[in-house]
């Protein structure tokens, strides 16, 4: 089945203004055939059209193509994924002895490290990742090793990106070009600003009020501590590179051989449960999230950075891939309903629903009484009329720079005994997913949301 692209276009067109995001560039990998459009301005006071070579920047996407590199490791005999990371990185340690001796890169790529992102501040150096390295000797556990699955934003991939320079001997963004983008084919992919072409790059945007609409981010890029993490840039096109490797058994689309089959079917098939299972999927895999639509499977990978944002769907029993880039949001239900218009175009399965609240529930609300959080965060969780109400505690100075005030309440609807859907307080949110688990000690001990895992603090 053929997209209809004309209407796919205005219907884009109609999501973008209803959400007020500039511009998305969408790509589809459909049984081998490629199609793209671009709709929206690159940057609303340029008012520059956005076009299927635009570069976006894919945030967190970007440990997607790091496993990948990380697998030609493993190819080629030089790491093995469940040895100590002392092996490669002598001497390494963090406030804990267990994890300091047994964390391995599975840990790191799982997200099952449990090591707190305390790596202080390491430059913008080429020693970045060497840096902070040592600068986590005192890092304390969120958890203990192996406990749970709670989502490293910087620090997993970036200890991933130290042991690969450490085996190749060479810088990680030189390791990226050389392992994955140049043997690709891949013009339009970078993982350092200072790389990217101005020309072609998307401007980044946030929205802090409907009224006041889109504005440009004042933060143009990530740090490069964030680098293996977060820092790739790239269009809609090579993203689906990317994923014709997954899909392909390690191939890409120049015929060139990126990883073996084997890898692959390690990176898709090794796999951790998730806690909270619905907004995103209930397992991690190696640099990629499982999903379940309606009993097929689904890999995903998203990023969001200041201002922009990159979601990718995999789905190998229908041989499809989606790619889907902004220069605006994040909204998930603006990602949700441009997937959907391209599910139903090619008479596939769509995106499920989040589930319903079960109202025949019958909660001990003090067992989730409580604070949970880590530095940046604080959620409290407390019980009113028969009912649990959760309070983000926002840093003052990120709450200034969002438009928003620095604590804001919402309601917790039980789905299931840990489960828990947040409904929006305002309405440039959408409804989130809450889990709070592991009652060892008669209470919840974590809370986790948005793949983030949260300790009780009391």
């Amino acid at each position: 089945m053929t997209l209809d692209r004309p209407r796919l276009r205005a219907r884009v067109a109609e999501l973008l203004a209803e959400y007020a995001i500039p511009s998305a560039a969408i790509g589809v990998l459909h049984d081998g055939e490629l199609t793209e459009l671009a709709v929206g301005v690159k940057n609303v006071e340029t008012r520059e059209p956005a076009t299927t070579d635009t570069v976006y920047q894919c945030g967190s996407m970007t440990k997607t193509w790091t496993a990948l590199a990380f697998m030609q490791l493993v190819d080629e005999g030089k790491v093995d994924l469940d040895e100590p990371l002392r092996t490669c990185l002598p001497g390494f340690a963090v406030a804990d002895p267990e994890a300091s001796a047994k964390v391995t890169p599975r840990h790191l790529l799982h997200h099952t490290n449990g090591i707190e992102e305390a790596y202080g501040d390491p430059g913008e150096d080429d020693d970045v990742y060497a840096r902070m390295v040592e600068n986590i000797a005192d890092a304390p556990q969120v958890f203990p090793l192996g406990r749970t699955h709670g989502y490293s934003a910087v620090l997993g991939y970036a200890l991933l990106a130290r042991i690969l320079e450490v085996r190749d001997g060479a810088r990680w963004d030189d390791i990226m070009r050389r392992r994955l983008f140049d043997p690709m084919g891949l013009t339009g992919t970078n993982s350092w600003h200072e790389q990217v072409d101005e020309a072609r790059a998307a401007t980044g945007h946030l929205i802090r009020s409907p009224e006041e609409g889109p504005v440009v981010t004042p933060v143009r890029c990530l740090p490069r501590a964030f680098g293996p993490g977060g820092n790739i840039t790239s269009t809609s096109r090579e993203v689906l590179a990317m994923a014709h490797v997954l899909l392909n058994e390690g191939t890409a689309p120049n015929g060139e051989r990126i990883v073996s089959a084997e890898s692959i079917r390690e990176m898709l098939g090794s796999r951790v449960s998730v806690p909270d299972p619905y907004m995103f999927g209930p397992a991690w895999a190696l640099g990629l999230i499982v999903g379940d639509w309606h009993g097929e499977t689904v890999y995903v990978t998203d990023g969001s950075t200041v201002g922009q944002n990159a979601r990718l769907r995999l789905l190998p029993d229908s041989n499809t891939a989606l790619a889907l880039l902004t220069n605006g949001g994040p909204r998930e239900s603006f990602s949700r309903a441009v997937f959907n218009e391209l599910l139903t175009g090619l008479g596939m399965i769509t995106v499920p629903d989040l589930p319903a609240p079960d109202t025949t529930l019958n909660l001990d609300l003090s067992r989730y009484e409580g604070v949970y959080g880590r530095p940046g965060a604080v959620y409290e969780v407390s019980a009113e009329g028969g009912k649990l109400y959760l309070t983000l505690a926002l840093d003052p100075m990120q709450a200034a720079f969002l438009g928003k005030p620095d604590r804001i309440r919402y309601a917790l609807l039980p789905v299931s005994e840990t489960h828990f859907l947040m409904p929006p307080a305002g309405p440039l949110e959408d409804t989130q997913t809450v889990a709070l688990y592991d009652f060892t000690n008669g209470t919840a001990q974590y809370l986790h949301t948005n793949c983030r895992v949260n300790p009780r603090q009391r």
